[in-house]
């Protein structure tokens, strides 16, 4: 059996989603630039203006094989589909699907331009494919063909990306969090150092209104995207203190090695959380050299797949430092359930962004009760909902 042919399928939806949408969104280290505030995305994307439902699309990768089987991953974005043409689509033909390790590697050796950033992530999503493709013929869930499973189901933290960070807002959608079972919450804080001590004192506020809201028990994370310096986090991890933070995501820009380390080094009472814009086993491994982090937090998606993620959990494990990979939907659960409960302890959810790409898949990703049963279909559940999608376009990328 043989690749012989790497396709990409445009489809659309309507995503009918009556919940608020795009409400705030978070700090960006481009924010130092007044004018670009303007420019400002509010996540997860969506044409808002007439509904909903709105209308959402995305594309889908396609890896098919010369005896009728194919594996494929998405939605993935258009700029990602025209690099997999670019770099790594020819490289595909005539190999073996089951070889993803050889295949991973011719496509790393290509790429020498390409070991960090989309390419990357594009290459992840071919490595996707291909553990999709290698699950259907073998008739069995990814997580067991890597070793799984280490549990039932998986604690996921609530990740309210897009939501207000309006105090009375912040409490009143905790509480309705937790009230559903979550028993850890992530709020993406809204100032940085240009914002002087104003910015500090709303910062607070929210990390104030979550905890007071939900009690002692639930985790709270804080996510400052890259926007913080050394500083600046300090000083809030002092003011935070008495409200028990679990941990500061991405204080600093990815590439400040050093700074990361200062920080694990003098912070108190609050790990530091990153690795969310790094990038395969050794970018993974320069952070742990430097014992840079508390917590790693690569994408699935973007940092190499499930063939580089199983070598960057390794590491971690050699550490003793965990893994709780950023997003990546049901590739990161299938990673999650693969490894032990001290490596990958639990998996993000994205409340807005999650339920976009449900639109297009036949198996839905919702977590029940906080929790995130273990899937049963064969690959990664990377089938087309079976009503309501439109095909806008088919692409052939190498054949």
């Amino acid at each position: 059996m043989k690749i012989d042919r790497v396709r990409a399928l445009h489809v659309s939806g309507m995503w009918d989603y009556h919940e608020p949408l795009g409400e705030a969104s978070m700090t960006r280290p481009v924010h130092i630039y007044p004018e670009l505030l303007s420019r400002e995305r509010r996540w997860p994307i969506a044409d808002t203006s007439a509904g909903p439902p709105y209308p959402v699309d995305g594309y889908f990768l396609i890896v098919d094989t010369d005896d009728g089987a194919s594996g494929m991953y998405g939605p993935i974005g258009g700029e990602e589909v025209y690099l997999v043409k670019q770099y790594f689509a020819e490289l595909l033909i005539g190999e073996n699907p089951h070889a993803v390790e050889r295949i991973w590697d011719k496509m790393y050796r290509h790429a020498i331009h390409g070991r960090k950033g989309t390419p990357m992530m594009a290459l992840s999503k071919v490595d996707l494919a291909l553990w999709d493709l290698k699950g259907r013929l073998l008739d069995a869930p990814v997580y067991i063909l890597l070793g799984g499973p280490s549990r039932s189901k998986i604690r996921a933290y609530a990740s309210m990306l897009g939501y207000s960070v309006e105090p009375d807002l912040v409490a009143e959608r905790a509480r309705q969090v937790v009230a559903e079972g979550y028993t850890a919450i992530k709020w993406f804080l809204p100032c940085d150092p240009k914002d002087g001590e104003e910015g500090l004192r709303k910062n607070l506020a929210v990390i104030r209104a979550a905890r007071e809201a939900v009690g002692p028990d639930v985790d709270l994370m804080f996510d400052a995207w890259n926007s913080w310096d050394v500083p600046y986090t300090l000083r809030m991890a002092e003011l935070a203190a008495p409200y028990r933070p679990y941990w500061f995501e991405e204080p600093v820009m990815a590439d400040l090695i050093p700074q990361y380390r200062e920080l694990r080094r003098s912070v108190r009472g609050v790990s530091i959380a990153g690795g969310e814009h790094e990038y395969t086993r050794w970018g993974i491994k320069a952070l742990l050299d430097a014992e840079a982090v508390h917590i790693l937090q690569p994408d699935v998606t973007w940092a190499g797949g499930l063939t580089e993620m199983t070598k960057i959990c390794a590491l971690a494990s050699a550490a003793s430092i965990p893994v709780i990979p950023h997003h990546g939907e049901w590739a990161a659960t299938h990673l999650i359930a693969s490894q032990t409960l001290t490596t990958c302890p639990m998996q993000e959810w994205l409340f807005q962004a999650g339920r976009r790409s449900n639109v297009f898949r036949k198996h839905k990703l919702e977590p029940v009760g906080g929790y995130i049963e273990l899937p049963t279909a064969p690959g990664l559940c990377m089938e087309l909902a079976e009503t309501g999608l439109e095909v806008l376009e088919e692409q052939v990328l190498a054949s």
